[in-house]
């Protein structure tokens, strides 16, 4: 019986680490988002540059942020951007939105995607920060 039981205690040991080394950090995202800067800004007074403006990308539909001009192909997506949408997107943006104007090769790194979504995720449409 204590056999099993520290058994059970490796696993879920195991198990927690595993989960906290996939957690979301945002302060890594931010660091990440510097792949971005070139393209898109977000935060208070961001503006769209070669790419639109990242405020209150959770929940926003594609191709509908102000004075950015789209592809067809971002603004016929019907998506709406949540986490499991831009984790897709963001790992290959042209085989999520074939003819997007999107020149990124993507990020495959699932930790590095889970941060920067956290980072991005944290900013309303105004560039506040959520719940702060």
């Amino acid at each position: 019986m204590k056999k099993f039981a520290l058994s059970a205690l490796v696993i879920i040991a195991s198990s927690a680490a595993a989960t906290a080394a996939l957690a979301q950090d945002a302060e890594a995202g931010k660091t990440s988002f510097n792949k971005c800067l070139a393209c898109h800004a977000i935060g208070e007074g961001a503006k769209n540059k070669v790419g639109p403006e990242l405020n209150g990308i959770d929940g926003r539909k594609s191709g509908t942020a102000a004075d950015y001009n789209y592809s067809d192909a971002n603004k016929n997506s019907g998506i709406t951007w949540n986490e499991a949408q831009f984790k897709e997107y963001i790992k290959d943006p042209k085989a999520k939105i074939p003819g997007t104007k999107m020149v990124f090769a993507g990020i495959k790194n699932e930790k590095e995607v889970n941060d920067l979504w956290a980072y991005l995720s944290q900013f309303d449409k105004d560039g506040k920060t959520k719940g702060k």
